[in-house]
């Protein structure tokens, strides 16, 4: 038997109804904020990837998974969705429309890495890119869509980290100071840290190792390299979420995992879990290719937040549900019952009839098994008198209705 690809999962069933309600409440924070949807393929130009979220990152250099096509180029399978839309905002000339451009995605993303809990190697990403603005204001209002949308899903014991990168000299700075720290240790840090540590000692704050967590506990500051500017910037981010309510804390270890974040980097934890995180990349779209852009966003995995939901709030379960079963004995019952049928579904009632021929006692106990609210039998009876038992499946109780105004009934009793 082919069996699933080890790091992918199907989704059906009551899984597939809770995606849909979540992915729902992703489109309306969007609507309600103005953020409109871009769709970008699934696979790119390996170099996209390569320039945008740093050669130096896990996601380049183990993580992507990239093949060679017929004409000898080079493409990978997204493996985060804001370098594809950045490309997409330079290559359509989203930077002559009104500004800020507004995006979001609800995208398949793909990373060759070791699989866990709420991590697969074909994962889901929903994410909100807001691409023409340099302001602080613009960083706020990323974040403030972010908390609405954890509010709106329930997510509880929710907190804001923040921190500040600040601009590349800013960054610049930082890692020397870093490095002449981190030095003093080198010897202790995990053989990936190593690594790190010549290339973009900043990873090292971001290593899950107890040897390497030890070493950078007391590590200086990247707040105390900001420049004035820098500085500036990030407390006016504070002082938007401090008037809009919004409660945050201070995290200098937060540095995120990709190369192109300047300035305000956060994430949104949860007992624990990191449930989503983002931040401004202002030098993004020019590294690509385009013109200097402001740039700030957040990515939030799906199948992390469905792993959280039900922590909190117990396993996904389904409970089905149908408007009406439209029973049927002989051949001009069941023809008569598929018409019928037909007609109340393009009326918008969720009706459901045999297409097994089955017995009406298996009937029965299939229109139970679905969560009919009601049932009817047709056969030869009931067509010759033009009326029907309409049943009450959740008490029991028969009424007698004309047939033709079934449907009628139906929509006034099922809210239609």
């Amino acid at each position: 038997m082919i069996q699933l690809v080890k790091g992918t999962k199907d989704i059906y069933g009551a899984e597939v109804k809770a995606w849909q309600e979540i992915e729902g409440k992703m489109r309306r924070i969007c609507e309600t904020f103005g953020i409109g949807e871009i769709r970008t393929p699934a696979f790119e130009f390996t170099e996209l990837f390569a320039r945008g979220v740093g050669e130096t990152t896990d996601i380049v250099q183990k993580e992507m998974y990239t093949f060679t096509d017929d004409g000898d180029r080079s493409l990978t399978l997204r493996p985060e969705g804001t370098s594809g839309a950045a490309r997409a905002y330079i290559e359509h000339g989203m930077h002559n429309h009104a500004q800020p451009t507004k995006l979001y995605y609800i995208s398949p993303t793909f990373r060759c890495e070791n699989t866990q809990a709420g991590r697969q190697r074909q994962f889901h990403q929903f994410g909100i890119e807001m691409l023409g603005s340099y302001s602080a204001a613009q960083d706020a209002e990323v974040i403030s869509v972010a908390t609405a949308l954890l509010e709106e899903l329930g997510v509880e014991g929710v907190e804001l980290r923040m921190n500040s990168l600040g601009c590349p000299e800013c960054r610049a700075r930082y890692n020397k100071t870093l490095k002449e720290f981190i030095g003093q240790n080198l010897d202790k840090l995990c053989p990936t840290c190593k690594e790190r540590f010549e290339k973009n000692p900043l990873r090292v704050l971001d290593c899950k190792e107890e040897s390497c967590q030890q070493i950078v506990a007391n590590a200086p500051s990247v707040l105390d390299c900001l420049d004035e500017e820098c500085t500036a910037h990030f407390q006016k981010v504070q002082n938007i979420l401090t008037a809009n309510g919004i409660a945050f804390t201070i995290d200098p270890k937060i540095v995120r995992g990709l190369d192109y974040y300047t300035r305000t980097v956060f994430e949104f934890v949860s007992n624990g879990l990191t449930v989503c995180g983002g931040g401004r990349y202002d030098n993004l779209v020019e590294e690509i290719g385009g013109k200097p852009t402001g740039a700030v966003g957040f990515g939030l995995g799906i199948e992390r937040l469905i792993m959280i939901l039900e922590k909190q709030h117990g396993a996904i379960t389904e409970t089905p549900e149908r408007d009406v079963y439209i029973g049927s004995m002989g051949e001009k019952g069941l023809l008569k019952a598929q018409s019928l049928t037909y007609e109340l579904r393009k009326a918008g009632i969720q009706a459901d009839c045999d297409t097994v021929e089955r017995s009406v006692k298996a009937q029965m106990k299939y229109a139970n098994k679905i969560g009919a609210k009601y049932s009817v039998i047709l056969g030869d009876s009931e067509l010759e008198s033009g009326r029907v038992e309409l049943k009450d499946m959740a008490n029991s109780e028969k009424s007698e209705v004309a047939l033709a105004d079934l449907p009628a009934i139906l929509k006034e009793k099922c809210g239609k």
